[in-house]
């Protein structure tokens, strides 16, 4: 993580440049500095930090002096002592004084990190926690501005919308659930938006990559790292640092390429292809899934540690049939979109359209409901709005499965129900590989390794 909001204060500016340049290494970007207790009070004023390390011994007085006032005056703000002072009643009163740690010089680095992201997280769960009590006031986000696309009146959805501005400034990964359609990438936009990040949202769609592709998709590779290999290549989660990746279609992932996310949730390092020494990411992972993740988990097919790593907060997207009152507002919305993106004037927006738009069950969500808005305007070229373009369309003739008077060999059978699948699903893998009960990566494997082509 950048945090320019860590304060050293220590009289010696050697010691504070060694703090600074190992807090640096470890990925914690640039640190504040103060080299006496009135110095420290000015940054401290200017700019609450994050974190202080504080030194005990300074030019114009103790530094338990400034533990307790800041104790007093900022009780959220964590303190980490570190002393030549290796004195058990010295460290007693530090920690009485709410010092979340007592470091002992010469520094550790790899000690100096852990503590630092310790009291970081320590730090961001409060906060979070003092975030969290709006819910029990307040029912809506207050940056409703953030949420582009999100169109809603629904009291549920808007509570949810309040929870995603809460947990936005936060460095843990959210989980973004919900059928296909409902608006998980538009929810992962609103989170970075809302997040304060200053570096790129980077979005790549995960299914269907085998763990080669993925790793150096993600992480990149080195010059030589492979046949074809002309150039280093640095990977979607160097293009997000700063910022936020935004990993769709998580539960397709393969299980070799669940061990490598896991490791850049966990420790925030990740190896590109041919490297051997790790890089650092302070990039925030945000992920999303039409699957059920816990029967995923359940049947073995979806990493325990690495779902619990996901799912540090959660957020599911209702479907737009438990959110009848909606489709008003968002008929409204889109066919006024959709006449301009035409050329043409927006038509009215009969209680009929409604009617029978309420009645429909929408399986593709809002997605859905956009594209026939787009259609129904563009055949009535302005004019009225055909109701019964809004209905649920006419249910299809099951056509009992009769076996030929040859029977097909599996591979063969297999073929024909990946056809099928296609054939119902308009060539897409997604929805295709859902109807198979297998994972668009083995269905894309198959494709190639077979006669069957989508379309």
């Amino acid at each position: 993580m950048d945090h320019p909001g860590i304060l050293i204060v220590d009289d010696e500016p050697q010691a504070r440049l060694a703090i600074a340049t190992a807090l640096e290494l470890a990925g914690h970007g640039t640190c504040a500095e103060a080299g006496s207790l009135a110095e420290a009070r000015l940054a401290i004023a200017a700019r609450e930090p994050d974190l202080v390390l504080l030194d005990l011994t300074l030019p114009d007085g103790s530094g338990e002096t400034l533990l307790g006032e800041l104790a007093a005056e900022h009780p959220g703000l964590p303190v980490i002592v570190i002393t030549g002072i290796n004195d058990v009643a010295t460290a007693v009163r530090c920690m009485r004084s709410r010092a979340i740690d007592y470091l002992v010089k010469p520094l550790d680095p790899a000690g100096l990190d852990g503590a630092v992201r310790r009291a970081l997280r320590t730090s961001e769960l409060a906060q979070e926690n003092r975030r969290l009590s709006r819910l029990v006031h307040v029912d809506a986000p207050s940056q409703p501005d953030a949420f582009v696309g999100l169109i809603t009146a629904d009291v549920e959805f808007s509570r949810l919308m309040l929870y995603a501005e809460i947990v936005a400034p936060g460095s843990q990964a959210v989980l973004i659930s919900g059928e296909t359609g409902t608006g998980k990438e538009l929810m992962a936009r609103a989170l970075h938006r809302l997040s304060g990040r200053k570096g790129r949202f980077v979005a790549v769609n995960v299914a269907g990559l085998d763990d080669t592709m993925f790793a150096d998709t993600l992480f990149g590779h080195r010059r030589g790292a492979f046949t074809g290999a002309a150039g280093d290549r640095p990977g979607l989660v160097r293009e997000a640092d700063g910022g936020t990746l935004f990993l769709d279609e998580i539960g397709d992932l393969a299980e070799a390429s669940q061990v490598k996310l896991l490791r850049l949730l966990q420790e925030g390092e990740y190896y590109p292809l041919g490297a051997d020494q790790p890089r650092r990411s302070s990039a925030r992972i945000l992920a999303a899934t039409h699957r059920d993740l816990d029967a995923w988990m359940a049947e073995g097919r979806l990493r325990r540690d690495l779902y619990y790593r996901l799912h540090a907060h959660h957020l599911h997207l209702p479907p737009l049939r438990q959110r009848p009152g909606d489709i008003r507002l968002l008929l409204h919305h889109y066919v006024t979109i959709a006449a301009r993106d035409l050329g043409l004037p927006a038509p009215p927006v009969t209680p009929a359209v409604v009617r029978v738009a309420q009645g429909n069950p929408w399986p593709g969500n809002v997605r859905e409901l956009i594209a026939v808005i787009h259609d129904a305007v563009g055949r009535g070229r302005g004019l009225a709005l055909d109701p019964d373009r809004f209905g649920p369309p006419p249910a299809e003739v099951e056509i009992p499965f009769v076996f030929p008077a040859t029977l097909p060999t599996l591979d063969g059978m297999r073929d024909l129900l990946v056809a099928e699948a296609l054939r119902r699903t308009d060539g897409d893998l997604v929805e295709a590989s859902r109807l198979l009960g297998m994972s668009r990566w083995g269905l894309s494997k198959r494709l190639r390794s077979g006669s069957q082509t989508p379309g």
